[in-house]
């Protein structure tokens, strides 16, 4: 059974940061592609990032020199660190995994969230 697992989440002021984290069990984590997903309310589930089995990475444009993800197969583990958060990064943030043979999509596997909110 593959558990999904983030933490991490906050509520932070603008211009600050925060590292989200993501477990993974039971699949080989090496062998799979990782994302970051974020939904606000009221809007779609939108992709912030992936890092692939690879690590090779990919942002949104709206995240792109202020969002790092990185992954440590060690740990199973996936992190996403966010700096420069704006108001509009206020969103549920899931992790997820998917297949290494699907560029950054079909993600099968996703946790229950965790919420992050920017003050302004």
């Amino acid at each position: 059974q593959v558990q999904v697992v983030e933490s991490g989440g906050g509520l932070v002021q603008a211009g600050g940061s925060l590292i989200l984290s993501c477990t993974v069990s039971g699949l080989k984590f090496a062998d799979v592609n990782m994302a970051w997903f974020r939904q606000a309310p009221g809007k779609e589930r939108e992709g912030v990032s992936c890092i692939r089995w690879t690590s090779n990475t990919y942002y949104a444009d709206s995240v792109k020199g202020r969002f790092t993800i990185s992954r440590d197969n060690a740990k199973n583990a996936l992190y996403l660190q966010m700096d420069s958060l704006k108001p509009e990064d206020t969103a549920m943030y899931y992790c997820a995994a998917g297949p290494r043979n699907a560029y950054c999509k079909n993600f099968a596997y996703w946790g229950q969230g965790t919420q992050v909110t920017v003050s302004s």
